[in-house]
């Protein structure tokens, strides 16, 4: 599928970048441009969202194709460095077909996240397959105009029978772009059952959260099952069982999944079952805060606890808060593990980076009256490739500590 604005590419408008902004990180490879970097007059204020643009320095010398959000903090993503690239299915395929050589080379070939956004050169775009379907995420406004393409070509390039469209999500809305869940091809016709680290996951690639699984987890989770094995744990924001049925599965006497989201826990059980772990497995409905004081009110101890929360911090201005909200997690948690045992604590806020959020956690370990040993830190697993030019695509960080007293 071809739009008129690609095949009249020599009459793409044109944006230009302020003489203050950095032109040289544009051409090593940054891929956004924000409203405080352009030069935005009537005319570029008054584009289309998702329109293809040639991108130019401030001496009117391109640097590339960008498609543009005159409503968007973001203004410019970076498509493609030949200003003249015609972004079409077979543009759309070409770069499908590096991505998944990638993940065949690193993960099970039909369970992943085939498209990292920036990082796999499609801005704005999330694509996680599960089997014979796929969710696509069109965070952008580019995305959403080319979702007709974006489908065929991943329908021609991995062989999927069934593409749906997850249109949620706070990414979406600071694009401007409305909330929109559909089938785009094929039938679905329940929760999709996920291997992952030798457990059952339940999918609903429908109603559940972001595409219905969180693969970036995988290796953390057969990291902490390394520490689980003969324990009891706790899994705290389970989502569908996350860190719970992996250490089961390795040999966890018990786990306990606490969620705020009866049908998430419902899937959990669901996959307890299906990985034969039912009988070693609880779940517990309830804000995570609240379990957590009233697990440590009843004297509940556990071997391994793990904390996997929503993102606290999801942009700078929320920083100071999230970073309050890690501590306290920390400081929960860590009050539940038994003598010796371990601790994991993540966080998937971009805006809190590494060093701030192992502060936080050191300061809750700190206030539960615990000395801990910083066992290992873990990230996003490799079908979630970081653009090294882009801090925001490495935004998921894992902790694990022993706990001492």
């Amino acid at each position: 599928m071809t739009t008129a604005s690609d095949t009249d590419a020599p009459t793409r408008p044109r944006v230009r970048l302020r003489p203050t902004a950095d032109a040289r990180a544009v051409r090593h490879g940054a891929p956004w441009v924000y409203a405080d970097e352009l030069v935005l007059d009537r005319r570029s204020r008054s584009l289309a969202s998702g329109t293809l643009a040639v991108l130019e320095d401030a001496q009117r010398r391109p640097l590339g194709l960008v498609t543009v959000n005159p409503h968007s903090k973001i203004v410019a993503r970076m498509l493609d460095q030949d200003p003249m690239a015609v972004v079409d299915t077979d543009w759309i395929a070409v770069r499908l077909r590096r991505a998944m050589s990638l993940r065949t080379r690193l993960c099970d070939p039909a369970f992943h996240r085939l498209v990292h956004a920036e990082a796999d050169g499609l801005p704005g775009v999330v694509i996680d397959r599960f089997g014979d379907l796929a969710v696509i995420q069109p965070n952008a406004a580019w995305a959403e105009a080319h979702l007709d393409a974006l489908s065929e070509a991943l329908v021609a390039e991995t062989g999927v029978a069934h593409v749906v469209k997850n249109g949620t999500g706070r990414a979406r809305l600071r694009e401007g772009l409305a909330e929109d869940t559909r089938i785009l091809h094929g039938a679905v016709d329940g929760p999709v059952a996920v291997p992952m680290n030798g457990a059952t996951y339940l999918a609903d690639v429908i109603a559940g959260q972001k595409t219905g699984l969180y693969y970036d987890q995988r290796d953390n989770h057969a990291f902490a099952a390394r520490l689980a094995h003969g324990g009891r744990v706790l899994d705290v924001f389970s989502h569908v069982g996350g860190f719970a049925l992996a250490t089961l599965v390795a040999g966890a006497d018990h786990a306990l999944a606490v969620d705020g989201s009866a049908p998430a826990l419902t899937l959990a059980t669901e996959g307890a079952l299906r990985s034969g772990v039912a009988t070693r497995f609880e779940t517990r409905h309830e804000d995570a805060f609240s379990a957590m004081e009233a697990l440590a009110a009843e004297g509940a101890r556990f071997d391994l606890v793990i904390c996997d929360p929503p993102a606290f911090a999801p942009a700078k201005a929320a920083l100071e808060a999230g970073l309050r909200a890690y501590e306290r997690t920390a400081r929960l948690a860590a009050a539940l593990v038994a003598p010796g045992g371990y601790l994991g604590l993540c966080s998937c806020s971009h805006a809190a980076d590494l060093a701030r959020f192992r502060t936080a956690c050191n300061r809750g370990i700190g206030r539960a009256g615990r000395a801990a040993q910083l066992l290992h830190t873990g990230f996003a697993a490799p079908d979630h490739p970081t653009l090294p030019q882009l801090a925001e695509s490495g935004y998921l960080k894992a902790l694990f500590f022993r706990l001492d007293g």
